[in-house]
């Protein structure tokens, strides 16, 4: 029990106090975030408290690395790929990078993971799934290279619309622990060996890096994230969704559910600002999630509103994807998704942006 404690409390501790120096020295690091008319907020506030997530889970990562799995040396590459990406998210919030750059390191980043971790199944359904249209576990008509493609452009997708989904206080971290606790659980459940396993203890150690963090982000926040974190943090969920996928602990299914708050939102915020012919890659504030937080009068309500949403609905469709109707995995999907991607529509989600077209900025 205490080598599952020891790292989780040692990793909360880190990604606190980091994130607590941060707040204090943010003026000298250029880490301040003043508000725009793009902002959620309204005063100059600290920006970079992400750098204690990452370097909890850099330090909790090498830890397990080491002492539980005997240094293998693809874990020592997602390391440093996690650092990679971590230093440009760090390097953006001191000084704007060009978003060629920032692309251009998620793709490299995506790829050498993929590259690192392969064996991925090419299939999207497994072999008792009653879609029996689709491609079953042994890739089907889907070439392994065809699955690879997609998973790369998902993969780099996440990373970005993780990090246009980083508007208020506290909606990042909240999604984050919970995807990494329920994948977590649900692992252990399936597979109750995945315990004693350095990835499924490094999930543990990086949802705990992200509620040491929380302290100091819930609303209202003294710290945001930054693009240092929600890269970051964009990044290990990647690796661990692929880790788990390829374990057999979970499958793609579990995962999309476990994600549906934030692509659903960012998706159909997308796909409508593209039907406008708006720049959909310049800053706006029409995510569903922003224009609740103005409706509602405050970037709390939204933020319990996703825990809810988070735990009530989609954790128990997850579970019943994996345990009790498997073969009816993709249907549980889309039932996931249909009141997320109407509730969107409804509140207004990438609604046009009236002499937007000369804002700049980020999502």
């Amino acid at each position: 029990m205490m080598e599952l404690l020891l790292p989780v409390m040692i990793s909360l501790v880190v990604a606190w106090g980091v994130a607590a120096w941060v707040c204090r020295r943010a003026e000298y690091l250029r880490l301040v975030d003043p508000p725009n008319h793009r902002s959620s907020h309204v005063a100059p506030t600290p920006r970079g408290g992400g750098l204690g997530i990452v370097l909890a889970g850099v330090v909790s990562g090498s830890w397990l690395v080491l002492a539980q799995a005997s240094g293998d040396v693809r874990f020592f590459v997602v390391l440093v790929l996690s650092l990679l990406i971590a230093v440009v998210g760090l390097w953006d919030d001191i000084r704007s990078l060009p978003a060629i750059v920032r692309f251009g390191v998620h793709v490299a980043v995506c790829g050498g993971l993929l590259v690192v971790l392969g064996g991925l199944p090419v299939g999207i359904v497994s072999d008792k799934s009653a879609f029996w249209f689709l491609p079953s576990a042994d890739g089907g008509v889907f070439g392994g290279w065809i699955v690879s493609a997609f998973l790369l452009l998902a993969g780099v997708w996440w990373i970005n619309l993780f990090n246009f989904m980083d508007g208020i206080d506290s909606l990042a971290g909240q999604q984050a622990v919970f995807m990494l606790v329920a994948a977590a659980v649900l692992s252990f459940f399936a597979h109750p060996a995945a315990a004693s396993h350095p990835v499924w203890l490094w999930m543990l150690c990086l949802a705990a890096a992200t509620v040491g963090f929380l302290f100091l982000n819930w609303p209202p926040a003294r710290i945001f994230m930054g693009d240092v974190g929600s890269t970051y943090l964009a990044f290990m969920i990647v690796f661990f969704s692929l880790a788990t996928v390829r374990a057999g602990w979970l499958g793609y299914p579990a995962w999309l559910i476990l994600a549906a708050v934030f692509v659903a939102d960012a998706t159909v915020t997308l796909l409508r600002r593209m039907g406008h012919g708006e720049r959909w890659h310049e800053a706006h504030r029409t995510h569903a999630y922003q224009l609740l937080a103005r409706r509602l009068g405050g970037h709390r309500p939204v933020t319990l509103l996703a825990v809810g949403i988070n735990i009530f609905w989609l954790a128990p469709l997850a579970w019943v994807c994996l345990d009790v109707l498997p073969a009816w995995e993709w249907g549980l999907v889309g039932l996931a998704y249909a009141p997320l991607v109407l509730g969107s529509v409804f509140v207004g989600a990438g609604r046009r942006e009236y002499g937007s077209r000369s804002s700049k900025g980020t999502g």
